[in-house]
């Protein structure tokens, strides 16, 4: 069956590109909801669905636009916690246009996720199968949807940055794997790409503490790295979260190669553009379990940490 949150949870931060103070609120919601933003600070409609068509801005961060233009942006992080921790149905209340980052990675949402616990809301819990290879490219990047029983991500980087480097990460995501394996690594980007960004108003929220910087072959955030391919595997979280955006779970095997969230979205709306490639299922219990975040608890957030 499809589940929501037994209760509500908060988050109070800054947002990373904007530096605004928000809080964010997750509900829960019934069967069929799917996981909605509320921007309850402007007036009129403020409700956006967090669909691939709602996408509207996937450059540097995940940005999704209702019919009457109002916007939610880096949403990639909170929406990677919510498919980690096999979460269908949320309504999520916002008062400013970007999710908080908090520490940089999905972990602080993750934790409240599962200290208040799921509950089981009915409704078939159906599933995007893939079924036909579909691939994206951009130059040197690329991005690719096959045929697989259950949803695997297959990253590889390639940085001139000798602090990061090239780096591969195939992990399949049933049993738990986000939340052992990915969700407490951060965003990172270059010190001279953070200087550019803040000459362009962009990323004035943020700092040392919730973002891994890098210059060259050092880690200048306090701490160094969680993960020696933390990169790699934050770029793997960032993709779990976008392709929720499918509106449910996906059985295929996720392939990037330098890819992002501009490229992620791009390889959703190719699949949704060929019929022939796709199908929605109707998961039986066997199959629900092998979707990510099906089974996961307490005590495996514990143990990842």
């Amino acid at each position: 069956m499809q589940t929501s949150l037994a209760k509500p949870v908060s988050f109070d931060g800054v947002g990373l590109h904007k530096g605004q103070p928000v809080r964010m609120r997750l509900l829960p919601a019934p069967a069929d909801h799917g996981i909605v933003f509320n921007r309850v600070d402007v007036a009129g409609n403020g409700l956006i669905p967090a669909l691939w068509n709602k996408v509207t801005n996937a450059r540097l961060c995940t940005l999704i636009e209702n019919e009457d233009g109002i916007t939610v942006s880096t949403i990639e992080h909170i929406m990677a916690a919510l498919a980690g921790c096999g979460v269908h149905n949320a309504l999520i209340e916002i008062d400013g246009p970007e999710v908080p980052i908090l520490d940089g990675s999905s972990a602080p949402f993750v934790e409240k996720i599962l200290a208040a616990g799921l509950v089981e809301v009915g409704g078939q819990l159906r599933a995007l199968r893939i079924l036909r290879p579909v691939e994206v490219r951009d130059g040197a990047a690329w991005a690719r949807l096959e045929p697989n029983h259950a949803l695997e991500i297959d990253f590889s980087i390639d940085f001139t940055d000798r602090a990061i480097g090239q780096q591969r990460k195939r992990l399949g995501m049933s049993n738990g794997a986000f939340v052992r394996e990915l969700m407490d690594s951060r965003t990172f980007c270059r010190r001279a790409d953070v200087e550019m960004m803040q000459k362009n108003g962009l990323a004035l929220g943020g700092t040392y503490e919730n973002a891994v910087v890098i210059d060259g072959d050092k880690v200048l955030s306090p701490g160094g790295l969680r993960h020696k391919d933390e990169a790699v595997r934050h770029k793997m979280l960032d993709a779990l979260g976008d392709l929720l955006l499918a509106g449910g779970p996906i059985l295929g095997r996720y392939v990037g190669n330098r890819s992002g969230h501009a490229m992620t979205n791009s390889l959703l709306r190719a699949v949704f553009a060929n019929p022939a490639a796709y199908e929605w299922v109707v998961l039986d219990s066997d199959a629900a379990h092998t979707t990510p975040g099906a089974g996961v608890c307490v005590p495996q957030l514990f143990a990842a940490q």
